[in-house]
C-alpha cells in the first residue's frame, strides 16, 4: 500500500484525488519541525506541504521510502531541492494556481492604502467620525512599480492598467512587457518613478535582504510599499522607520521572516500598530478557489508521477511528459548524468532478453532520467542489474 502524508491544512480535494488512486492518506494540521517530520515519514511515499514545513537534507536522508514531495503553493525554497534530487525524490509545486488570488489582494491593498481606508476604518471602530480627503487619492493616473515580472507580476500589470495606472517593472531576467508597461533598466530607476512599489520576487537565496533602508530612501516621498512575495527579502525594521518618518505613506505585508507554525499562535512584528499598514497572515493565495485549484493540480502531479513516471513541471528533476505505458512494464531510471548510461541500460535489457517498445531520456544538470517501456514482464535479475549500476539513483518499475 502506497502512503501519503499531507500537512498544513491542504484542500480536501487533494486527499480525494490521492485516495481515488488507491493511496492511503494521512492528514495532519499544522507544520512539523525537522525531527517530527523525519519520524512521521517512516513508510511514507508522498509528502504534501505548504510554506511552513521545511524539508531539509536530513529529512530526505531519513525517509528512504519517500518518492515525491508536493509543495501546495508557489514557493519551493522550503525544500532542499538538490538533496531531494540526489535521493531520487521528485518535487512539484503550483506555479499558476493562486496567481489571481494574490493579484486581487495586491489590488485591494493598493486601493485601501491609497485611500487610507485603514485609518478611516480604525477611527470609526474607535467611535471617531473622521471624514476627510486629506492624504486620500485615486489610483487612476498613479504609477505602479512591479519588482519581479513573473506570473503574478505580469497579471497584476494588466489589471492595474485596467484601473488606469501606469506600470513600470524591473526584473533581472529578460521579460516581455505586457500592454503599456515599461521596463526599467535598474531598481533605483523604478523606485524613483513609482508611486506604489510592490515586490513579487521568488524565494531564491540571492534575494535575501533585497530591500532595505537604502531602497526605502530611494522611493518617492509618500509612496506606498507592498510585499506579497517572501519575508526574508525585506528589512522590516527599515520599513518601520520609513513609515514613522512619513517617507513611506503606507505598506501592506503578507509575508514575514519568521511565521508562526499554526493558526492561533502568537505573532510578533516591528510593523504592528503602525498607521496605514495592512498586515495579513500569509494569505495571498488563501482563497477557497485558489486552494481548490492548488489541491487538484499538485495532487494530480503526485498521482501521475507514481502511476506513469511523468515529471512535467517538476522543479528538481528532468521533465518528461508521459502517458500510460505502451508496453507491459515501464522502467523509470533516475541516474547521475554521466556518459554511457543509456547504452548501459539498453545493454542490460538486451542481455536479459528484454525488448524495448518505447524510450525517452531527459537530463537536468547532474541528474538524468530515462523511461523505458518493455514488452514483457521483468524478471528479478534484470531489475537487480539496473539497480546495481554505479550511476543509478533510483529505479522504479511501473505497471
Amino acid at each position: 500500500m502506497l502512503r501519503a502524508l499531507l500537512l498544513e491544512n491542504l484542500h480536501p480535494l487533494a486527499t480525494s484525488i490521492l485516495e481515488s488512486a488507491g493511496i492511503d492518506v494521512t492528514v495532519r494540521t499544522g507544520a512539523m519541525d525537522e525531527s517530527e517530520l523525519a519520524d512521521a515519514l517512516d513508510g511514507v511515499h508522498l509528502l504534501g506541504i505548504r510554506s511552513k514545513t521545511n524539508v531539509t537534507a536530513a529529512v530526505v536522508d531519513a525517509a528512504p521510502d519517500l518518492v515525491a514531495i508536493g509543495a501546495f503553493c508557489i514557493g519551493t525554497n522550503q525544500i532542499d531541492l538538490k538533496a531531494a534530487a540526489a535521493r531520487g525524490v521528485a518535487a512539484f509545486n503550483a506555479p499558476f494556481s493562486n496567481t489571481r488570488s494574490v493579484v486581487e489582494l495586491a489590488l485591494a491593498e493598493i486601493i485601501s492604502l491609497t485611500r487610507r481606508l485603514t485609518e478611516r476604518d480604525r477611527a470609526l471602530h474607535d467611535g471617531v467620525w473622521d471624514k476627510s480627503a486629506e492624504g486620500a487619492h485615486e489610483v487612476r493616473g498613479r504609477t505602479l512599480g512591479i519588482i519581479g515580472y513573473g506570473n503574478i507580476g505580469t497579471q497584476l500589470s494588466v489589471l492595474a492598467e485596467n484601473l488606469g495606472m501606469s506600470v513600470v517593472f524591473y526584473d533581472t531576467a529578460e521579460k516581455l512587457a505586457l500592454g503599456n508597461a515599461r521596463r526599467m533598466d535598474t531598481l533605483d530607476e523604478l523606485l524613483e518613478t513609482a508611486d506604489v512599489v510592490t515586490l513579487h520576487v521568488d524565494g531564491r537565496s540571492g534575494n535575501a535582504g533585497l530591500f532595505g533602508a537604502k531602497q526605502f530612501a530611494r522611493m518617492r516621498p509618500g509612496a506606498i510599499f507592498l510585499n506579497l512575495s517572501r519575508g526574508f527579502v525585506v528589512d522590516y525594521g527599515a520599513l518601520r522607520e520609513s513609515i514613522l518618518s512619513g517617507h513611506v505613506s503606507g505598506a501592506a505585508v503578507d509575508v514575514f521572516p519568521h511565521e508562526p507554525k499554526k493558526r492561533g499562535d502568537h505573532f510578533e512584528s516591528d510593523l504592528r500598530g503602525l498607521p496605514n499598514v495592512i498586515l495579513t497572515p500569509h494569505i495571498g493565495g488563501s482563497t477557497e478557489e485558489a486552494q481548490e485549484a492548488i489541491g487538484q493540480f499538485v495532487a494530480g502531479k503526485l498521482r501521475d508521477y507514481l502511476a506513469t513516471g511523468s515529471t512535467t513541471l517538476s522543479v528538481n528533476l528532468p521533465n518528461l511528459a508521459l502517458e500510460k505505458t505502451t508496453g507491459v512494464r515501464r522502467i523509470a531510471h533516475l541516474h547521475h548524468n554521466t556518459p554511457g548510461v543509456l547504452a548501459a541500460v539498453n545493454a542490460t535489457l538486451a542481455e536479459h532478453g528484454t525488448n524495448i517498445e518505447g524510450q525517452l531520456l531527459a537530463t537536468r544538470g547532474e541528474i538524468g532520467y530515462v523511461v523505458t517501456d518493455v514488452g514483457s514482464e521483468l524478471e528479478q535479475p534484470v531489475v537487480e542489474a539496473l539497480g546495481a549500476m554505479d550511476q543509478t539513483i533510483r529505479l522504479r518499475v511501473l505497471a
